[in-house]
Formats: structure tokens, sequence, C-alpha cells
């Protein structure tokens, strides 16, 4: 498979950042009651011991609240920088080096995929490949909890934007939601959080729960 040059374009961003990210996001989720809520929703539904992938795990401080959570989480990075990080903060667990895009992970083998702004910077054309590889890996009644920025309006189905790291992309929530569906994922719930009066960006962030038919 050749890799779209986005993506070794983010890879390398992502390591070169990867430090600096780890310093600013690592605690990030002791300040985010809502974040917090959603991921206990996606390990209740995956059940206690379910084997789940954190794709765009980055230094994997999500991974190891899903770990605290009581699931049989592993996380997966394009960037090694970010893998290196994650496997020295938290050496109990596994993380392995890929692509979103080409799984190394069987089929129908997992019961929950978390992508959490993992997404983000996949351009659009390349967003349905994607989308496929997270339901071949989940099994039958297996769960994906997916967050993006949100678009302007539902007329909008993408928009790019000015990220630190490399371009970024926004989504519609119904947009998305329908890609899902295009790939045998039924959306569950859908959390919508609006931006905090500090946030430089004030995009709507969202969370879809899907699940696997």
């Amino acid at each position: 498979m050749v890799e779209h040059e986005a993506f070794s374009v983010t890879r390398a961003a992502y390591d070169d950042a990867a430090g600096l990210y780890a310093r600013l996001f690592s605690d990030s989720l002791r300040d985010s009651p809502l974040d917090r809520a959603m991921l206990d929703v996606f390990a209740e539904a995956v059940g206690a011991g379910g084997r789940v992938a954190d794709l765009g795990c980055g230094p994997g401080h999500v991974t190891a609240h899903l770990a605290g959570l009581g699931l049989d989480v592993f996380g997966v990075d394009a960037s090694p920088a970010m893998i290196e990080l994650a496997r020295t903060a938290c050496p109990g667990l596994r993380f392995d080096t890929g692509s979103m895009a080409a799984l190394d992970i069987a089929d129908s083998s997992l019961a929950g995929v978390l992508s959490r702004w993992s997404v983000i910077h996949t351009p659009p054309a390349e967003l349905p490949p994607v989308l496929a590889e997270f339901g071949r890996v989940l099994a039958p009644g297996g769960h994906l909890l997916i967050g993006f920025s949100a678009t302007d309006g539902p007329d909008r189905p993408t928009q790019s934007f000015d990220h630190a790291v490399a371009t970024a992309y926004r989504w519609s929530p119904d947009h998305l939601a329908g890609l899902l569906r295009a790939h045998g994922l039924t959306e569950t719930a859908r959390m919508v959080r609006e931006p905090r009066p500090d946030d430089r960006r004030q995009f709507q962030e969202v969370h879809l729960l899907a699940r696997k038919a």
C-alpha cells in the first residue's frame, strides 16, 4: 500500500513535536469531565476485559486511562517518537507503531476502537479507507468512539483549518455518521461540547459512539 503524502508529513511533524505535545496534553483528561464521561460510557459499552485499540494514542495517557477502567487496551500511533514516550510513561501497556490506514490487527478481533482526534489530519478523500479499517478490525457488536471537531454547519461536510502540527480537518457530525454507516458502523450516541471561552479555536468538539452490526 502506497502511503499518502499527508500521512508521512503528519508523522514527521508529530515526531518533532512529541515531547512538547506530551507536556501539554498528558494531564488533559483531569480537566475534561465530559471527555472522561464519554470514555466511561465507551468502556461500559465494550465491557470489562474487552480488547480495545487506542488508535492515534500519542504519549499513551488515554490508553492508560482506559486500562484503569478495566479494558484490555493497547495503543497504536504513526509517530515512533510518540510510541517511545508512551512506552516510557506506561511500561505495563503495549504500544505499537502503525498506520490507521493499514492496521496490523486481525479481522473482527477487537471489542472496541478509540479514535480520539486521531483522524483530524486525514484528508477527506482518505478518510473512508481509514473508517473501513476501523470496521474491519471490530468484532460484530463491537464499539467505536471517535472524537473530532465540527464544521460550522451541516451544509459544510468538511473544513480545513490551521493546526500547530499539520493541516487538519473538521467534519459535519451528520456527514461523518453517514460515512460510518457506509462501513457498517451505526451511531448509538453523540456528545457535542460547545467551545470554552478560553479556547483559541471556537469549534464544537464531538464524540460519536457507534456499534458494528
